[in-house]
C-alpha cells in the first residue's frame, strides 16, 4: 500500500513540471512513510512513496526498473496471487531479484502485454514506462478499490493517488459545477469526475497507453452480468460455493510481512471474514469501537461474541462523542476534494486506533452492495412486490409530508422513511435509485446554488449512472448500479482515505472479482426478500457465527451531528463557514436557502437539513483551505 505520482510532457513546455515529482509525493507522506523514490528520463517523471507489506526488503523500493534498465514501475497495491502468478515466469527464464508483487506486475506486463491485467487478484494503481519506446501504461483495478486522477492538459498528463499531490504540480483549480451540483444531492462526487474541471478519476477496470504524445484509454474488465445466464446452483448448493470462494479470498489476503488484523464491528459481513480468518491465524488480532454516549448503536457486544467463539486478541476502542469530535478537523483536513459522508470520522478513528497495533487490517466493506444490504435495498424490493401495506404508505403521503421527520430520534427517523418511500413511490425504476441515493433532489440542490447549472451535462452524467437500470430490469442492477456508484465514489473512497491517513492498509475479502462474478450470476431472490437482505450471507454462514448476531435489529452508526451543529460546531455555522457575509463574498450558494437550511436546522423539525448543513461545511473547509 503507497501513493504514486507521475508525469509525462508531450511538449517542451511541459518539461519545468517534471521536477515537482518530488513536491507530490512529498504532500503524501501518509500513503507511505517508510520510503520514497523518484525516477526521471527525459520527459517523463516517477515517485513513490513506500507503506511496506510485502518484502520489506530495500530490494522491493519503487520505483522499480527491470534488470535491462528499459521498463520501470511505480504501484500502489496488493496482488494476492502473485506467487501463482510468478511460478510460471520463472519456468519461462524470468530471474526475478526480489521476492514481493511489484516485480511479478512489471515482468507480467514485459512477457504478455496489456492482457495480463485480468489475472490479477488484488487491488491496485499503477504506471510502468517503456525507456525504450518512451512510453507510458496506467491502469486501475477492477472496482476502484485503489484511486488514481488524472489531469490532463496538452502540454502533459499527470497522474497521482491524492489530489493533494495533483495540487503540487500547480494545476489550474476551476471549480467544475456540474460536480458541485452532484455533490450537494449525493454529498460525494461520482467517478469519473471530480470537483475541477481537467481533472478526472481513471474508471475502475480501466487502463490508459501513452505513445508518441497520443492518449487512448480502455476498458479492460466490467461485471460479467447478463439474467438471461444466470447459475443453474440450488441455494444450497450456491451457499456452500460462496463458503468455498470467501473462504479462498480471505486465506489469500492473509498474505503479510508485517502484522495484521481485522475490523471486527459485530455486524455480519466483518463477523464472516473474522470467521474465516481465523482458520488460518491462532488468535487474530480483532479491533471495533464502541461509543460509549450512543448506545443504541453501540455493537461492541456482538463483537465480543464473535471474539469469544474464535478466541482472537480482540481490542474494544471505547469511545466518547468528544473522542470522535477529536478527529473531525483532521479528517477534513486530510478531505483534498469535498467529500461529506459523515462516517468518514468513524472510519478514521478506529483507523487511528487500528494502526497503533496493526499495518493491515481486513474488512467487510462491499458486502452490502453485492448482497442487498442496504434499507434502500428492501425498500425497492417492496415497491417491486408491492402489497396493502406498501400502498397504504403511499396512501398516506400527505400525513408523511407534514409529519416532522429527523434522523435523531425513533419516530422521527420512521417518518422520514415513509416519506421517501411514499414519493419513491412515485418514480420510476432509474430516478427511483437516483433519488434513494441522494440526500436532496435536483430542484433542491438547484435553490442552493447561485447561477445556472450546465444541465445537459448533468443529464448526460445522470444517464451514464442509470444505464444498466430498466423500468422492467432484473434487480440485480439495482445492485450493479451500486457497484459503479456508491462502492467507488463514497464507500471505497472513504476507506482508502482515512486508513491511508493513518498509514494502514485495508484489504476486502468481498471484493475478491471471483466473489463479485458469482454474485451476479445468482438470481436476487438468493440475497433478498421483503423483510431480509443478505439472505445467502447470512444462511451460508449460520453455522459459523453466534445466532444472537441473527436476532438483533440493524443499527447503522449516526455520527451526532445535530448534538454538534447546536453546540460545538455553532459558532462555525453562525460566525465563520456559513455567515452571511462570507456567503455573499464567495459567491457560489444561495444565502436565502441557506439561511433557511439553518433555521430549519435549530427548529424542532431538521429533517435532511443535518446532511445538508455537513455537506455545506465540509465543501466551505476545503474551499477556504485550497481555493482562498
Amino acid at each position: 500500500m503507497c501513493g504514486i505520482s507521475g508525469i509525462i510532457a508531450f511538449k517542451e513546455e511541459g518539461k519545468p513540471f517534471i521536477p515537482k515529482v518530488k513536491d507530490s509525493i512529498a504532500c503524501m507522506l501518509k500513503r507511505g512513510p517508510d520510503r520514497d523514490g523518484t525516477y526521471f528520463h527525459h520527459n517523463v517523471g516517477l515517485g513513490h512513496v513506500r507503506l511496506s507489506i510485502i518484502d520489506v526488503s530495500e530490494a522491493a523500493s519503487q520505483p522499480f526498473t527491470d534488470a535491462t534498465g528499459r521498463y520501470t514501475i511505480v504501484y500502489n497495491g496488493e496482488i494476492f496471487n502473485f506467487k501463482e502468478l510468478r511460478q510460471p515466469l520463472i519456468n519461462k527464464g524470468v530471474q526475478f531479484h526480489s521476492e514481493g508483487d511489484t516485480e511479478v506486475i512489471l515482468q507480467l506486463y514485459i512477457n504478455e502485454g496489456t492482457s495480463f491485467l485480468n489475472k490479477l487478484n488484488g487491488f491496485f494503481a499503477f504506471a510502468i514506462y517503456d525507456k525504450q519506446e518512451e512510453s507510458l501504461f496506467i491502469a486501475r483495478d477492477r472496482y476502484g478499490i485503489k484511486p488514481l486522477l488524472i489531469y490532463q492538459d496538452d502540454d502533459k498528463l499527470i497522474f497521482s493517488s491524492e489530489m493533494k499531490g495533483l495540487f503540487a504540480y500547480g494545476i489550474p483549480k476551476e471549480l467544475d459545477r456540474v460536480s458541485l451540483y452532484q455533490y450537494l444531492q449525493l454529498n460525494y462526487i461520482p467517478l469519473p469526475h471530480s470537483i475541477f474541471h481537467g481533472v478526472r478519476k481513471l474508471d475502475p477496470g480501466t487502463f490508459i497507453e501513452i505513445k508518441n504524445k497520443t492518449v487512448h484509454q480502455k476498458t479492460y474488465y466490467t461485471i460479467p452480468f447478463n439474467p438471461q445466464n444466470y447459475s443453474s446452483l440450488s441455494y444450497e448448493d450456491a451457499c456452500s460455493k460462496l463458503i468455498e470462494l470467501l473462504d479462498d479470498s480471505v486465506k489469500q489476503r492473509l498474505i503479510s510481512d508485517v502484522p495484521l488484523g481485522a475490523f471486527l464491528s459485530g455486524g455480519i459481513d466483518s463477523s464472516v471474514v473474522v470467521a474465516l480468518a481465523s482458520k488460518y491465524t491462532d488468535h487474530l488480532s480483532t479491533f471495533s469501537t464502541g461509543f460509549k454516549d450512543e448506545p443504541l448503536f453501540d455493537e461492541t457486544r456482538y463483537a465480543h461474541l464473535v471474539a469469544k467463539k474464535y478466541n482472537t486478541n480482540h481490542t474494544a476502542f471505547s469511545l466518547t462523542n468528544d473522542d470522535l469530535f477529536s478527529v473531525l478537523y483532521d479528517t477534513l483536513d486530510y478531505t483534498d476534494e469535498p467529500f461529506a459522508d459523515s462516517s468518514a470520522l468513524a472510519v478514521n478513528i478506529l483507523s487511528k486506533h487500528t494502526r497503533k497495533h496493526v499495518t493491515v487490517a481486513l474488512s467487510g466493506d462491499g458486502a452490502d452492495e453485492l448482497f442487498a444490504g442496504y434499507n434502500k435495498h428492501r425498500a425497492e424490493y417492496r415497491i417491486r412486490n408491492k402489497g396493502f401495506t406498501e400502498s397504504l404508505i403511499k396512501w398516506n403521503a400527505p400525513l408523511w409530508s407534514c409529519l416532522p421527520k429527523s434522523r435523531n430520534s425513533a419516530f422521527g427517523n420512521r417518518i422520514r422513511q415513509f416519506d421517501r418511500f411514499a414519493r419513491g413511490m412515485k418514480l420510476n425504476n432509474a430516478d427511483r435509485y437516483y433519488r434513494w441515493c441522494a440526500f436532496i433532489d435536483e430542484t433542491e440542490a438547484e435553490q442552493i446554488l447561485q447561477g445556472s447549472v450546465n444541465k445537459e451535462e448533468f443529464k448526460k452524467r445522470k444517464s451514464n449512472i442509470l444505464k444498466d437500470i430498466h423500468e422492467d430490469g432484473d434487480f440485480n442492477e439495482v445492485l450493479l448500479a451500486d457497484m459503479n456508484l456508491v462502492l467507488p465514489g463514497d464507500m471505497l473512497t472513504k476507506v482508502d482515505m482515512m486508513s491511508m491517513a493513518n498509514s494502514l492498509e485495508v484489504r476486502t475479502p468481498f471484493l475478491d472479482y471471483r466473489v463479485v462474478e458469482f454474485l451476479f450470476s445468482l438470481p436476487s431472490s438468493y440475497k433478498l426478500d421483503k423483510h431480509t437482505g443478505k439472505k445467502i450471507l447470512r444462511d451460508a454462514f449460520r453455522s459459523h457465527l453466534p445466532e444472537e448476531l441473527y436476532n438483533r435489529p440493524k443499527h447503522g452508526f449516526e455520527v451526532p451531528l445535530l448534538k454538534w451543529f447546536r453546540k460545538e460546531l455553532n459558532s462555525l455555522i453562525t460566525d465563520d463557514l456559513l455567515k452571511e457575509e462570507f456567503i455573499h463574498e464567495q459567491n457560489i450558494f444561495n444565502y436565502v436557502e441557506v439561511d433557511r437550511l439553518k433555521k430549519q436546522l435549530f427548529s424542532g423539525n431538521p429533517g435532511e437539513s443535518v446532511a445538508r448543513i455537513w455537506g455545506l461545511i465540509v465543501f466551505q473547509y476545503w474551499w477556504k483551505k485550497h481555493m482562498i
